[in-house]
């Protein structure tokens, strides 16, 4: 246990008309600072989490965090990426930053502004985040570099469209409690498992429902160490905190596996010593269905091929034996690149602190969260816990 987070704020995700990135970090920064409760010039160092990626014009933003404050002029602020685990990276990046003693208090953002892109050049912004000598040519995007492995995952496990389905409906019934949530409806089982003019199929088997949506957003925390923590209004710490990389090239792996989550998994619950059964609810990577059901099986929740087992029977469910994306996850808050992670670790402390609103659930004393950039290639998973 390194560091705690001890303040933090999240903007609606959604589509934001007449915002840009630079008012987006500054309303986040300035309202985590404000909830921490502590001076802006306490702050020894920023991270920003902002994967870019075509959709602003805007490359270097390191600096605009700045903008909110005048007193962090030339306080060390550095930008991180790594595709969809932007803000977890940066998040991360911080808990070293204090492990090492070379700063007090860190001020992280995550940030992405999605919507001002055209739609049609949206799917060749993200599949920067996938190997392009190899599938760069993949129609749709993440989209389809999701359907095929969707479509790998039925060929050798059968059809699991009502398993998708039900995370989909799940998902959005739980973002209907999670008033930063960009879609907050109820859309039910019949309507995500069927093919309609509302809900098409999209790429291999995966409909609409099955992917996370297009979102403009920010979040923020501010990260201390233990001691200082314990000082302070509110305190949720880091019990574990690991980054597994693997290779980029799907076609070095086995994709339906998700290897690289499942490493990342083994070494946190190690490291805390935890066992699954110890959390009370897990955030995770839903940025399309099939990716929360193989995430089910690499975290250990059930076997290889039988995921839908967690689903179906009614495990992941909001009041199941392990509640997974309380807040609705990416499929029904919205997946602002850049902002996702620190968006995770955030909702998690919400829940830990129990000021989680509507969305609370009942003894949340351990949290997990698994971020991911690219197909499981950087892996993030974060264990929190009250300090007290």
């Amino acid at each position: 246990m390194t560091a705690c987070i001890v303040g933090w704020s999240h903007t609606p995700f959604g589509k934001h008309e007449g915002r840009d990135v630079e008012s987006l970090i500054v309303e986040a920064a300035s309202a985590a600072i404000r909830h921490a409760g502590i001076a802006p010039a306490d702050v020894d160092e920023i991270l920003l989490g902002h994967y870019g990626g075509g959709f602003a014009g805007q490359g270097f933003t390191s600096s605009l965090v700045l903008q909110a404050e005048d007193a962090w002029r030339f306080k060390p602020a550095t930008r991180v990426e790594n595709a969809c685990a932007t803000g977890s990276a940066a998040v991360h990046q911080g808990l070293k930053s204090i492990a090492a003693r070379q700063a007090r208090f860190v001020l992280v953002v995550g940030v992405e502004k999605m919507t001002d892109l055209p739609g049609a050049e949206i799917p060749k912004a993200l599949l920067t985040a996938a190997y392009l000598k190899e599938e760069g040519g993949i129609e749709g995007g993440f989209a389809g570099v999701f359907g095929q492995i969707a479509q790998r995952y039925f060929q050798e496990h059968g059809d699991q469209s009502d398993a998708l389905a039900a995370i989909a409906a799940k998902n959005h019934k739980n973002g209907c409690n999670n008033p930063l949530a960009q879609l907050r409806k109820d859309l039910g089982f019949e309507f995500c498992r069927a093919v309609s003019d509302k809900n098409p199929l999209v790429a291999g088997p995966l409909k609409r429902t099955d992917c996370s949506l297009v979102s403009d957003g920010a979040a923020a925390l501010v990260l201390t160490d233990v001691e200082t923590a314990l000082a302070m209004p509110r305190a949720i710490a880091f019990r574990a905190a690991v980054q597994v990389n693997d290779f980029l090239p799907m076609s070095r792996r086995d994709v339906i596996r998700f290897e690289g989550c499942a490493e990342a998994w083994q070494r946190a619950l190690g490291k805390a010593k935890l066992q699954l059964d110890d959390l009370a609810f897990v955030e995770t990577h839903d940025c399309f269905t099939i990716a929360e059901l193989l995430e089910y099986e690499a975290m250990g929740l059930a076997p290889r091929g039988q995921g839908a087992r967690a689903i179906l029977e009614g495990w992941t469910a909001a009041d199941g034996k392990l509640p997974v994306n309380p807040s609705g996850g990416l499929k029904a808050k919205g997946h602002p690149i850049g902002a996702t992670g620190v968006s995770m670790h955030v909702l998690t402390a919400m829940q830990l602190a129990g000021q989680a609103g509507a969305m609370q659930l009942a003894d949340a004393k351990l949290g997990g969260i698994f971020n991911m950039g690219g197909v499981a290639v950087a892996n993030y998973v974060s264990l929190l816990e009250p300090l007290r």
